[in-house]
């Protein structure tokens, strides 16, 4: 059966968008243009009528030249969306992509004066997903470029999957009910698209930036890049600066590095896991979205600075999407529309309210508190000057003093946006990880210690410095990456159970100590 929809579903389509259309027309300075209601449209009303083992294909959306999507509100103007964590992006028939340009500077001045309304809840849906048969659609006449990058020095599977960054969606080679999942989403696939901001170092102001749409996608033997939306020219540097391919030319050197200093664990790592790279992306971007992960799971945080964006970002580009529906329903149905990061002068007017509708919770604040204080210490070009910094130590010292950040989402940040190589995030997973692997180099006091204070912090940090002198940041990566359970059939059987060995000791410890505990309660 054919992946793509059928005449009828497409003859619905087409009046669909060209509805979708005249609506964005009616929404500019020119007469206003009567838009038909297309929830009571003939045809969408039969198609709603099918019987129950068919599945509905239309959902409808109005979507204004800006990108927004307005709400009805009584008695009122159209206000811009906010969306929640338990309204996921709208759907509309979309039989072809439907491309946007990018924004112009007075557009996206202009977005930021809009104050979003607040939301209204709806019951949460299935996410649509990007089939790459689709995605081929999609301004066609531009090629795949080969970056000539070969699978030792950049694998983006095991880059762009691990959470240092969260714009990236995964095109599916086909639609399947359950596909490949991890604990980071679908880690094994072959191609991803998103939006990128690059910085331009003109005269040193860093104020000129390019928004582009692009697809990744790896091959056995390079990666390849294709422009969906945004100027082609430059996106071979660009890239390469993303992936810190000239900074860090040759990472097969590191790896055999780091695993002369480490010939257990790294040497076994190093020879299963290739191509572990550290993006470098936009200051600002990285700094908001890592207030995001605090006390957060990744599917979660995707969400909601997938939302963020929607709410306050530029309207890049809609993307022909698919329901997970099964047989000769499984036809392009909905869209996903992707939005440039908001910049600091987007986010002018938005409240800690508006964060706090949409999900945020008790991070709004920091993220309230951060903005105000990154805009007095000069916004983006004091988080550029922190990339010029030799410290780690003292980028990390700056970056604490953000309400919400702390010293491992600091060295988030340094690592995946700043160059800080030697930056090493330490959580409860890495404190085990040393604990486990540096066996006597470690103290009592790593040991046997029951929270991981600023002191402690420190001294894993300075362990894995001390083995990886290096790019000690990257290394520790490799590492992190392994523990990663959608990794775990990479490596040798015996690391595998000799981790599971350890962790199953850890929990029979941790149990003993918690029945102890209760225990002495008791009396």
């Amino acid at each position: 059966m054919s992946a793509f929809a059928t005449p009828d579903v497409l003859r619905r389509s087409i009046r669909t968008c060209l509805f979708q259309r005249i609506k964005e027309e009616s929404d500019g300075e020119g007469p206003a243009v009567r838009t038909p209601a297309i929830s009571t449209s003939s045809r969408i009303r039969k198609s709603r009528s099918r019987k129950s083992s068919e599945a509905q294909l239309i959902v409808p959306l109005h979507v204004s030249s800006s990108g927004s999507t307005p709400m009805k509100k009584s008695g009122g103007a159209k206000k811009r969306r906010i969306v929640t964590p338990d309204r996921v992006s709208s759907t509309t028939v979309f039989p072809r992509p439907v491309l946007s340009s990018p924004a112009s500077a007075s557009a996206i001045k202009s977005s930021s004066s809009r104050k979003p309304a607040s939301p209204a809840k709806t019951k949460t849906s299935q996410l649509p997903r990007l089939a790459a048969s689709d995605m081929s659609l999609v301004s066609p006449t531009r090629e795949w470029i080969d970056l000539q990058i070969p699978p030792e020095e950049l694998r983006p599977s095991a880059t762009l999957t691990t959470g240092q960054c969260f714009n990236w969606h995964v095109v599916h080679t086909d639609i399947t009910e359950d596909g490949s999942k991890s604990a980071w989403g679908t880690h094994d696939a072959t191609e991803w698209v998103g939006p990128i901001t690059t910085i331009f170092d003109k005269n040193q102001t860093h104020t000129l930036c390019s928004h582009r749409v692009v697809s990744i996608r790896e091959t056995y033997t390079s990666t390849f890049v294709r422009v969906l939306e945004g100027p082609e020219e430059g996106i071979v540097n660009d890239m390469k600066d993303y992936f810190q391919l000239d900074t860090v030319p040759s990472l097969q050197d590191l790896y055999e590095e780091w695993s002369k200093n480490d010939a257990n664990r790294m040497a076994q790592i190093a020879a299963c896991i290739p191509g572990v790279r550290m993006v470098r992306q936009h200051p600002v971007e990285c700094l908001f979205s890592f207030l995001a992960s605090s006390n957060n799971n990744i599917p979660r945080i995707t969400q909601l600075l997938s939302n963020f964006r929607q709410s306050f970002g530029t309207k890049l580009l809609s993307l022909p999407a698919r329901q997970q529906i099964q047989d000769d329903d499984n036809a392009i149905s909905s869209c996903v529309t992707l939005y440039s990061f908001p910049t600091l002068e987007q986010l002018e007017h938005v409240t800690e309210q508006d964060l706090r509708d949409m999900g945020w919770g008790y991070r709004a604040k920091y993220v309230m508190q951060t903005k105000e204080l990154l805009q007095t210490l000069g916004g983006l070009e004091y988080l550029m000057r922190l990339r010029e910094e030799s410290s780690h130590a003292k980028v990390q010292d700056e970056l604490i003093q953000f309400v919400g950040i702390g010293r491992k989402v600091a060295d988030c940040i340094s690592l995946f946006s700043l160059d800080q190589t030697n930056a090493i995030p330490v959580d409860v997973h890495v404190w085990n990880m040393a604990r486990r692997d540096f066996g006597p180099t470690i103290s009592n006091q790593l040991c046997q210690a029951k929270s991981l204070t600023p002191t402690l912090y420190k001294m894993v940090g300075d362990l894995f410095r001390a083995r990886y002198p290096t790019h000690a940041g990257w290394a520790h990566s490799l590492l992190f990456v392994a523990e990663l359970p959608s990794f775990r059939p990479m490596l040798p059987p015996d690391m595998v159970i000799e981790m599971d060995e350890w962790r199953a000791k850890e929990a029979k410890k941790k149990a003993a100590a918690k029945a102890i505990k209760e225990s002495l309660k008791g009396k």
